[in-house]
């Protein structure tokens, strides 16, 4: 069962947002999706308890360093996907967790900040790859990106990517109200109501769009995945 980890070493990247919306399009699909919450704000916690979230959409709260083999190791019994929201921070957790992952999604906005954060996650992997053998898949989201307006902050940290081969997704998570909003109202985007919500459309069709391009990266395998240990 593939895990997907969330990884930026500064928070308000717009990690928690892009793993709920990966999961509540999933599990709209019919999957088994198992979140383990490891932010300490736990956004994707208080949207579970709001109590209308999908029955195969299971979250775990409280993650650590210490617990989350534990976690996976169950989540795996009963998930077709496993979807990790990290906190902004370079830890024990992070290393970690990335070592258990079949792919992690960077999300960055066209910020030097969040790009920092970014390319810290991205110096563990190679860490890892070179000192322990361990090539994890990886991939940047660009996150809260003006639907309008390409800034020239944002056009930098595109030509750095591209500099430096590193896969960017073609689609990138647009600032939509929809996706501040479904964390108050739980559920899906797809119960909210288009009267009270601006372009809600839009972010239907980003949030599908976003989702269908990590399935085709990340195809649910059928089979228990081996677990890799980071060094």
């Amino acid at each position: 069962m593939p895990v997907i980890t969330f990884a930026n070493t500064k928070g308000g990247a717009g990690k928690t947002t892009a793993a709920l919306l990966l999961a509540t399009e999933l599990a709209r699909g019919g999957a088994r999706v198992t979140v383990l919450d490891a932010d300490p704000q736990a956004w994707i916690t208080g949207w579970a308890q709001t109590g209308a979230a999908p029955r195969n959409i299971e979250v775990v709260s409280a993650v650590t360093a210490a617990s989350i083999q534990g976690h996976l190791a169950e989540a795996r019994r009963v998930s077709d996907y496993i979807i990790i929201d990290l906190p902004g921070a370079r830890d024990t957790l992070l290393a970690n967790a990335l070592g258990f992952s079949d792919h992690v999604v960077i999300p960055i906005q066209g910020c030097a900040m969040d790009a920092k954060g970014g390319a810290q996650v991205l110096e563990l992997l190679m860490r890892l790859e070179k000192s322990a053998g361990i090539r994890i898949p990886h991939s940047v989201l660009l996150t809260r990106v003006n639907s309008l307006v390409t800034t020239r902050a944002l056009q930098m940290v595109k030509t750095l990517l591209a500099e430096r081969q590193v896969r960017v997704l073609d689609t990138p998570i647009v600032e939509r109200a929809a996706f501040r909003d479904i964390f108050d109202c739980g559920g899906l985007l797809q119960d909210m109501d288009a009267q009270r919500v601006s372009n809600l459309d839009k972010a239907l069709e980003n949030a599908r769009l976003f989702a269908e391009e990590i399935r085709t990266l990340v195809p649910y395998r059928g089979a228990r995945g081996q677990m890799r240990r980071a060094a």
